[in-house]
């Protein structure tokens, strides 16, 4: 808590007399998670994410975007809607790590380069690389860890909403699903070969998770010769 407030007076405290071009800041909202375990709602947080980000304003309609998230995916069987998974009984957690690079789209001119009030919808999308650890059940259903960690590419797929704060904060409220390309991070498909007697659930999709929260971030940056006119 302490650097997240020493963060914000130091973004708040910064002065710059050019146009802004870059954008970094924080996200802080939460996490539920779409797979073999758990309930399958599509936006349901149930545990914390946070984490920062980074853009370069390329125009007034496209962002370059960056960010690291961090979260816990947490599953209980018990609040599912599926008679089966109530009956089953599993619950799982798994500590994660979200690397994430790629365009972000406004569907209304976001130009920040001058002081009028200025908001927009915006798209998200690239790529992701997400650090999670290895886990299986037991035969009485108990979640068993295996002692490492692997990693899984994944696509981002965010819709939000941004809208200039307070002189150059800009503020944003987003909801992003994950499609990655593991079907492990609950535990149902076990890392080492000799658990395979453990693995379980549709064998034919994979994992997805969803990010909901709020972005805050500040502005700053001389507006190169190549964009002045956008």
């Amino acid at each position: 808590m302490r650097l997240l407030s020493t963060l914000i007076i130091g973004l708040l405290t910064l002065h710059s007399s050019y146009s802004q071009i870059n954008e970094i800041g924080i996200f802080v909202g939460g996490s539920n998670f779409i797979g073999d375990v758990g309930a399958t709602d599509f936006i349901s947080p149930n545990q914390v994410a946070f984490g920062g980000l980074y853009k370069w304003n390329r125009s007034a309609r496209h962002s370059y975007r960056i960010s690291a998230i961090f979260s816990e995916l947490k599953g209980t069987d018990i609040d599912s809607e599926d008679p089966r998974r109530q009956i089953r009984g599993y619950e799982f957690n798994n500590s994660i790590m979200e690397i994430s690079a790629g365009m972000e789209f406004t569907f209304l001119n976001f130009n920040l380069h001058n002081r009028k009030p200025v908001a927009t919808p915006y798209l998200y999308s690239g790529i992701s690389f997400t650090r999670f650890e290895n886990n299986f059940f037991d035969t009485t259903g108990r979640l068993i860890s295996q002692n490492d960690s692997s990693w899984t590419f994944g696509i981002p797929m965010v819709l939000g909403f941004k809208t200039r704060f307070i002189g150059n904060l800009i503020l944003g409220a987003e909801v992003g699903a994950r499609y990655t390309f593991t079907d492990a991070l609950d535990g149902s498909v076990p890392k080492s070969d000799t658990l395979d007697s453990f693995r379980f659930g549709n064998i034919n999709n994979n994992d997805w998770y969803v990010f909901s929260g709020i972005t805050l971030t500040y502005t700053f940056g001389k507006n190169p010769c190549y964009c002045v006119n956008y």
